[in-house]
């Protein structure tokens, strides 16, 4: 997925883990395609949403408390989605929904958009504080 200027690297990595999900499930056994699929899809989405949501939150100094709250609800709502995205992909690859391999590139691809995830809550907390 091409990087715009303007778009944070978490919220281009959460879109390239939902598209990869995407192309994993295309080809998962029909019977896991109302639980399985659908969950990992939606939810890859929803991680995507929240990201967005979370940035377009526009913070005018650190005395601005509701929408510093409302901004660290919606990367909390990310955060644990990623969570829950990876015990579902682990529950997919153990029936046999998704490979291994596809399993081990969600949980990489999962715990990279955490760890970016984490650094800008980090980053907000510090430019908040006080």
């Amino acid at each position: 997925m091409r990087k715009n200027d303007s778009e944070l690297s978490v919220i281009v990595k959460a879109k390239d883990l939902a598209g990869y999900i995407f192309t994993v499930t295309d080809k998962s056994p029909k019977k896991f395609r109302f639980t399985f699929v659908s969950r990992l899809q939606n939810m890859s989405l929803h991680i995507v949403e929240s990201l967005y949501r979370a940035n377009m939150v526009y913070v005018q100094d650190k005395t601005d408390m509701g929408h510093i709250a409302r901004r660290k609800e919606y990367q909390k709502d990310a955060y644990v989605d990623l969570k829950l995205l990876g015990y579902i992909a682990l529950i997919a690859r153990e029936q046999g929904c998704i490979l291994p391999k596809q399993y081990e590139q969600v949980s990489v691809q999962s715990t990279e958009v955490t760890r970016l995830l984490i650094a800008w809550s980090r980053s907000d907390q510090n430019r908040y504080k006080g």
